[in-house]
């Protein structure tokens, strides 16, 4: 079975063909840079992560470039409110973004352009557009033309004539419909307001609209090595919340001045709900990752991960402490699949546990033909089904979870130590293609134990007394209070007890 992704484009899922064989340019629109990162860019961020993750995994050399957006009325408005300025505020949240995302083991772009460091860029194509008569200048503003691109709507779906007047995203916050040709066009270029910052440009003192900085961005973080602009790339992503008026408007900019499609494949991840509501400050129900992560009894940045990558991609999610609280049992089972080698290798005769190399997955090598790998490879083929290739690292994690109690509670297993060793690297190395990962450092250092062996025989002989009694309570409070002590009892059969100290 080949990649597929569902295509927002065309509406149906596709065979994903590279421009280039073994290559990936891939685009995500990334955040405007006013205030800290909420759950709704966790999901977003996580997903487009594991989407290239995977592209990696299967062989493809990606190039994964993600914006900030540094121009923007909400930035200017968080500045004013702070007596800072637009720079002050999205150097300080462009910082608090990778804080989050790196808790959330999101790894960096290859390149996060700014639309500060991509004006000449942006100056240039808007006036491509002008010139090719696509875009007008009306009083220090700047508009597309909007009808004279007929394919305008081909990915939202919507048709011109049935749009509302003003539709330019967050960058027409006052609209001035009288500057306009037609009430759909939308701002390339905006006139600088008193007090305000601005840049100079041949249509006078101000700055970019909101969508002529991504396709300019487009444009010059994937040019060849010869400085040629590019044209194409492979995937563009986002939120679907992106699609109308963003992705459209960058379609309409880019394809009227390179008539060239701007994307091969356009892959929308969903919204998030909270509690079954819309997230929105509004509602009272706006939470940042950070104040998720930070909260008392607050889940583990790995369950937040998992959690988001349980649901299908394209579909809402609904963030609720149920949801979360079982996302974090789900990864507490699955981080002990992980840790299974360090907890128990050296009890099942690894020579390397203290190698610096033991547990990196860039040394381990799976078997590619294996039952779990396939059918991990077979889920994610089909537009990265996440949910289908969790279940396959779940029995894995079962299965080493099962056989690590055995060894704490017997002493041995049954089974042959390099099979496990080589579950347990399936595990590992399939899991960190979903960015899932443990730390061994969460592993507790055994505490020597100060009880005596023959404190031991004691208290074992009165938890068979205890038990001839049918004193169940007092057996278990004895068989736990020598747990505590880091002695674990093995009942064998014919009433002999064993013991072991981890």
């Amino acid at each position: 079975m080949s990649l597929t992704f569902y295509n927002s484009l065309i509406r149906h899922k596709e065979p994903f063909e590279p421009l280039e064989p073994g290559k990936v340019k891939m685009y995500c629109c990334g955040v405007t840079v006013y205030d800290y990162c909420h759950l709704g860019h966790a999901r977003s961020y996580i997903v487009w992560d594991t989407v290239r993750r995977y592209l990696q995994w299967r062989g493809f050399d990606v190039r994964y470039v993600q914006n900030f957006t540094d121009i923007d009325d909400k930035i200017l408005k968080r500045a004013q409110q702070e007596g800072s300025s637009m720079q002050a505020v999205s150097e300080k949240f462009i910082q608090a973004y990778f804080e989050d995302m790196a808790r959330l083991n999101i790894r960096e772009a290859d390149e996060y352009p700014r639309a500060t460091y991509t004006l000449d860029g942006i100056k240039r194509l808007i006036h491509e557009l002008e010139q090719k008569g696509i875009a007008y200048p009306a009083e220090g503003d700047v508009y597309y033309a909007v009808r004279k691109f007929p394919e305008y709507g081909k990915l939202s779906g919507r048709k011109l004539d049935d749009m509302q007047a003003g539709a330019s995203g967050r960058v027409d916050t006052d609209p001035e419909a009288l500057k306009k040709q037609d009430p759909s066009d939308f701002a390339l270029w905006k006139a600088a307001k008193p007090g305000e910052p601005f840049w100079e440009s041949p249509w006078g003192e101000g700055r970019p609209g909101w969508h002529i900085e991504c396709s300019a961005m487009v444009q010059e973080s994937f040019k060849s090595t010869d400085g040629k602009l590019a044209d194409t790339i492979d995937i563009h992503v986002g939120g679907a919340d992106l699609v109308f008026p963003h992705h459209e408007n960058e379609i309409a900019q880019s394809e009227a001045a390179t008539g060239h499609p701007l994307a091969r494949y356009w892959l929308h991840n969903g919204m998030v709900n909270v509690g079954g509501e819309k997230m929105s400050k509004s509602l009272g129900n706006f939470t940042t990752i950070r104040d998720l992560l930070d909260a008392p009894n607050a889940p583990d940045a790995m369950a937040v991960r998992l959690f988001v990558l349980m649901a299908q991609y394209r579909k809402p999610i609904d963030f609720t402490d149920e949801a979360i609280a079982s996302a974090q049992n789900a990864w507490n089972t699955l981080k002990e699949g992980l840790l299974f080698g360090y907890k128990y290798g050296q009890q099942l005769g690894y020579t390397d546990v203290n190698d610096s190399s033991f547990g990196n997955s860039e040394y381990m090598r799976i078997p590619d033909d294996s039952d779990a790998v396939k059918r991990f490879q077979t889920a994610m083929d089909d537009d990265i089904n996440t949910a289908g290739a969790i279940a396959v690292l779940f029995e894995l994690a079962k299965d080493l979870q099962k056989e690590g109690n055995r060894l704490s509670h017997e002493g041995k297993t049954t089974a042959d130590p390099q099979t496990l060793r080589s579950h347990w690297q399936t595990l590992v190395v399939l899991a960190q293609v979903l960015g899932l990962e443990a730390n061994p450092d969460e592993l507790q250092p055994e505490k020597p134990s100060d009880v005596t062996d023959a404190e031991i025989g004691t208290m074992i002989q009165q938890r068979l007394e205890a038990r001839k009694a049918k004193n169940w309570a007092e057996s278990d409070r004895i068989r736990d209070d020598l747990k505590a002590k880091g002695i674990v009892l093995i009942d064998k059969p014919g009433g002999v007890t064993d013991w072991i100290r981890e």
